[in-house]
Order: structure tokens, then C-alpha cells, then sequence
């Protein structure tokens, strides 16, 4: 029997994804549960196993390019002797004389998505398989080295490429990931210069047209979704300065000022659910957690969302410490859907820039995102009447109208502004 090995859904909002590297080649021994191919979703690269045993007789989508969810990407035979025969039927799909995977409503609606979805498992599995990141395995099979005589230095226990250079003698060309570091959501102050913005992608020759990749073109369904939804903006100033205080007693502990910010949010979206709650056909839809999503800047383009999950419940240490976790996870698009997918509400921060305010643009499924200019130094009136300096944000909450209305917008940020500038310790608690 022939299998097709079909392109998955590693996530709700996948249309496509982007062959990384295959892992086994054409004529090589699968078991059920080998690592077949790498492939690139929207936001992160994720191992393919196979759910069947066999011989894989061809690849139909090649290294580098995409293909639709559900549609074939290579052919199984079960045995050597149908290796010919699902190389014929391979030619014929690449040919266009068969009909594709994606082209049968009712064959690959009954059969062929549960299999693409048994068929995909992630790289943060557990189950006696080496846990390696894409280029490692890459490059172990370049150095025949034996991933599962290593030990992962990277991200939980992960192999990286760096691990396979040194089992094979050779000084490794990277001892870290090699993107540059991803902005940090805090405020900035001209005493400190603020951060160097992520490494850009080199610049194209002039006349010259590039193609968005998988990250930017899930961007582009995200921002065309969210023009559908009718959103309002409110802006409020904040005290910044018993919060910078709080930080600096704290930063030595590993506390970072995007746990504080999402904190501080978490704790208020508490007395707000509608602020964390979206609109669904008919209806509102509340939250039974508070997961805050952080936007981050990727250094080859495009932009992420890790979640902070059940942010208002974690101590402001396990925050940071889980925070600092899917930075350097998401440096090597290694997290998981769960944690790029299941935000509630968003912070986007552009104040390391800088930037005094902005509009943020409301995410598909969200009721609310908050965008936090940089915190400076302002003269203001005092409430003796004198003249004092304060150091002061700007924050502007782009709000989905359907479900929240300028009153709520204004309740939430009056009651976030009242923690940040007066209870600020009691993030700590």
C-alpha cells in the first residue's frame, strides 16, 4: 500500500507550510514515529513523524518550498517492491495529471486531515525521542554523529547544532543562537540608552521584489482579519516613577520590566473581564484564564506573540523566569502553537525605540491590546500647585467596539494607571 505523508495544521490559523529540511530521503526506511521532515508554520518549526512504517519512495514538495495544509507533500510505499509504482504516482501529482490531497471535499475531509494530524507531532515531545533542533539534525547526518548519544545544551534539554559540532571534533562555529537579541517590553530612561533594534535581514537591490515568508504572510491574514473588526482608541498618561523604583529593587532577582507591565495588567484585567473577553458570532466570549500576549520584533522579519499564561496567578519571579523562557525559545522558533496562539490580551511596547505613542492594531480573537510608549521625564504641576519633574508613559488601548465601549476603555486604564502609580509593590505579593 501507498501512504501520503500530508503537509499538517500545526496550528488554527496555518493555510500553508514551508518544507525546512527533510530528514529522511527518497528510498530510506521509516519506522512509525521517525522524524520524516522539518516543516516551517506560521510562527515556528515543528518535526513531521510518520504514522506509518515503509520506505519513503518520493518527495513531491521540496527543501524550500510550500505547500497547502492537507495537500501530499511526499509518498510512503509499505514495501520496496511498491517504491516504483509510488514514484509513477508521485510524477503524475507533480505532473498535475492526479488529483491533488486538497482537491477531494470528501476524501480530504474524512481521511486525510486526521492523518495530517496524527502525522504531526512537536519537537517538545518527551516520548524516548531526541528532542534536536533542525539544524542539528541536519547537521548530524552531514557529520554522522548519533543524536541520541548527546546531551542538549539548548532550551530544555534541546540538541543544538553546537552539541553536534563538538561530539564531531570540531570547534563549534556557535556556542548560542545567532539572531539577534528580541526587544524587551520595558521603559527607558535617558541615563540609559536604549536597546539596539533587532538585526535586520540584509537589504534588497533596488527594483527588486522579495517574497514575505511564513511568519510575514500569517501577519498579513492576521492584519486583513482584524480591518473587519471595528475598533476605538483610548490613551491615558501614567506615573512611571514608583514603578521604576520597584523595578530597580527587584531587577537584581532576575525580574525583568515586561513581567512587571504584564503583571500589572494581569492583576487589573481581574476587576475587567470584559477587557478580556472577545466577541464571537452572537455573542461575548469571557475568559476563564488571563494568558497576556507580548508582541516581539523577529530579526528576519515579521513578529511573534508569546503568552504569558495565567499571568494575574504566577509570582512576579516565575513570570520573569517564564518570560525570559519563551524569549530564548522563541529566538529559534521553538515554541509550541499553545504558546504563541492562546493570548487573551496583548501588550505591544515600542518605547525601547523611543517612540513616545502609537496605535497598536487590534489581533484576530482579542477583545484589547495595549500599546506602551516610552516612560520620560516630564515637568508637571504638583498638587500643592508648584512645578515638579515626573517620570511619565503614554498608553494607548486599541478596544474592539462590538463588545467594548469607551467607559470600559477608560474604567481599565484609570484603574491600571491607580496600581501602577500608587500599589506598584503589591506585584511582588
Amino acid at each position: 500500500m501507498i501512504h501520503e505523508i500530508f503537509m499538517p495544521a500545526l496550528s488554527s490559523t496555518m493555510t500553508e507550510g514551508k518544507i525546512v529540511s527533510w530528514e529522511k530521503s527518497p528510498g530510506d526506511k521509516v519506522e512509525k514515529g521517525d522524524t520524516v521532515v522539518i516543516v516551517e508554520s506560521d510562527k515556528a518549526d515543528m518535526d513531521v513523524e510518520s504514522f506509518n512504517e515503509g520506505f519513503l519512495a518520493s518527495i513531491i514538495v521540496p527543501e524550500g518550498e510550500e505547500a497547502a495544509v492537507g495537500s501530499a507533500i511526499a509518498l510512503l510505499a509499505e514495501t520496496e517492491a511498491e517504491i516504483e509504482e509510488a514514484k509513477q504516482k508521485a510524477a503524475g501529482m507533480k505532473n498535475g495529471s492526479s488529483v491533488p490531497a486538497t482537491a477531494s471535499p470528501q476524501k480530504s475531509t474524512a481521511s486525510q486531515t486526521p492523518v495530517a494530524e496524527k502525522q504531526a507531532t512537536t519537537s517538545s515531545r518527551t516520548n524516548g525521542r531526541v528532542i534536536a533542533s533542525p539544524r542539528a539534525r541536519k547537521l548530524a547526518k552531514e557529520l554522522q554523529v548519533e543524536l541520541k548519544q548527546l546531551q542538549g545544551s539548548g532550551p530544555h534539554g534541546r540538541i543544538v547544532a553546537a552539541d553536534v559540532e563538538s561530539a564531531a571534533g570540531r570547534t563549534p562555529t556557535e556556542t548560542k543562537p545567532t539572531q539577534a537579541p528580541l526587544p524587551e517590553v520595558k521603559t527607558v530612561s535617558p541615563s540609559q540608552p536604549a536597546p539596539a533594534a533587532a538585526a535586520q535581514p540584509m537589504p534588497a537591490a533596488g527594483g527588486e521584489v522579495v517574497r514575505l515568508n511564513t511568519l510575514q504572510n500569517a501577519v498579513v491574514r492576521n492584519m486583513v482579519a482584524s480591518l473587519q473588526v471595528p475598533t476605538f482608541r483610548v490613551g491615558y498618561t501614567i506615573t512611571t516613577d514608583e514603578l521604576d523604583k520597584l523595578y530597580k529593587q527587584i531587577k537584581s532577582k532576575g525580574v525583568t520590566m515586561t513581567a512587571l507591565l504584564a503583571k500589572a495588567v494581569a492583576v487589573t484585567l481581574q476587576k475587567h473581564p470584559i477587557i478580556n473577553a472577545s466577541y464571537t458570532e452572537g455573542g461575548i466570549q469571557y475568559r476563564s484564564s488571563i494568558n497576556v500576549a507580548v508582541a516581539v520584533a523577529m530579526s528576519d522579519g515579521g513578529l511573534i506573540t508569546p503568552v504569558l499564561q495565567n499571568a494575574d496567578q504566577l509570582d512576579i519571579y516565575s513570570l520573569s523566569r517564564s518570560w525570559k523562557d519563551l524569549v530564548a525559545r522563541s529566538r529559534s522558533k521553538q515554541l509550541q502553537p499553545d504558546e504563541y496562539t492562546t493570548g487573551t490580551f496583548t501588550l505591544s511596547n515600542l518605547g525601547m525605540f523611543g517612540v513616545d505613542r502609537f496605535d497598536a492594531i487590534l489581533p484576530p480573537g482579542q477583545g484589547a491590546i495595549l500599546a506602551i510608549g516610552a516612560s520620560r521625564p516630564q515637568v508637571v504641576a504638583t498638587d500643592d500647585g508648584m512645578m515638579g519633574v515626573k517620570r511619565q508613559m503614554q498608553v494607548n488601548m486599541t478596544s474592539d467596539h462590538r463588545i467594548i465601549y469607551g467607559a470600559d476603555a477608560a474604567a481599565f486604564l484609570q484603574d491600571l494607571a491607580k496600581l501602577i502609580e500608587t500599589e506598584p509593590q503589591s506585584l511582588t505579593l
